[in-house]
């Protein structure tokens, strides 16, 4: 992969920094990398996008490899409102992806934020995953030797974000790397750990399904097709299937599969998630909320609301 934007021609490559910059009119990129050990490696990503941009994770079938990646994902992005304005929320969200999966990724316009991925290698990880730091160290390890595979996991796990901002200032400090390695490693598996420590709330580990390239590639033309119409109640699963050219029976199954979520459940929970940012971030009355978030009457929404949070709106007004 480094090799590969390496010779981009729009790409500055400053290998004393381990530091690639990228700058067009579509985008504004800076990827640290760092070999922590052999057969484990640490990017931070740092984007700002100008534009819509489609991302493909594309494999050379004649290059063998054998890495899992797994990033947390932390963007700001400009939800616009019926006044013109736009407002800026939160977007948070982990990756596990195994070799020769391809991965699609959609970003949107004024769009900003980082994503931290760590690659590592399958002799790596039964040599360093000890059943002391990751206790599903046996669940884990059949997980991996399944074949290939991509889950989404939303937002999982609130001290990943306290790491995640430790894990910012250490990749920039760019003047001693040798020296600031092994604090990279240690955060890292903090941050491997708060993932596998929290993924077993839902059964995908354990269940382990792997798909084929296109049906991941639908799936995430789905999931893009569902965020674009967070604002409206659920387009349904017949509209998303024949949108993305797929029976709805085959595009429920590998959604829930990707997801851990139906496609009904995940558009109720990105909504709500919505909600709950509008609410902290905004002045709106619940009324405007719920109108905003495609609710039929304010009193479903805080019903809604309640049962996802576990409280009412209560400092927003009816």
């Amino acid at each position: 992969m480094l090799d590969s934007i390496a010779k981009l021609p729009i790409t500055k490559h400053s290998q004393t920094k381990q530091l690639l910059s990228i700058n067009t009119s579509l985008s504004k990129a800076r990827i640290y990398y760092r070999e922590i050990e052999e057969g484990f490696w640490f990017f931070g990503f740092f984007l700002n996008l100008k534009e819509n941009i489609i991302a493909l994770s594309k494999y050379d079938k004649s290059v063998s490899s054998d890495y899992y990646l797994l990033t947390f994902s932390l963007f700001e992005y400009k939800f616009p409102l019926k006044s013109g304005d736009l407002l800026t929320l939160d977007s948070i969200c982990w990756t596990f992806s195994k070799p020769n999966t391809e991965i699609s990724s959609y970003f949107y316009k004024q769009s900003n934020g980082k994503f931290f991925s760590i690659a590592l290698k399958k002799d790596w990880v039964k040599k360093n995953f000890t059943s002391k730091t990751f206790k599903e160290r046996k669940a884990i390890l059949q997980f991996l030797n399944g074949k290939r595979g991509s889950y989404t996991w939303l937002d999982i796990s609130e001290k990943a974000h306290k790491i995640a901002a430790d894990l910012t200032v250490i990749i920039k400090q760019t003047d001693n790397i040798e020296e600031t390695n092994l604090i990279l490693k240690k955060n890292s598996m903090k941050l491997m750990a708060e993932f596998f420590n929290n993924v077993f709330n839902d059964s995908r580990i354990e269940d382990n399904i792997s798909l084929s390239n296109l049906d991941y590639f639908n799936v995430a033309k789905a999931e893009r097709i569902i965020l674009q119409n967070l604002h409206l109640p659920f387009i349904g699963i017949d509209f998303i299937a024949k949108e993305v050219n797929t029976s709805p029976t085959k595009l429920k199954a590998n959604f829930k599969a990707v997801f851990g979520f139906s496609m009904l459940q995940y558009h109720k929970e990105k909504n709500l998630v919505l909600a709950m940012q509008l609410i902290e971030k905004s002045d709106f009355h619940i009324q405007e909320i719920a109108v905003i978030t495609g609710h039929d009457s304010a009193g479903r929404f805080a019903s809604s609301f309640k049962k996802r949070f576990g409280k009412l709106p209560s400092q927003v007004r009816f």
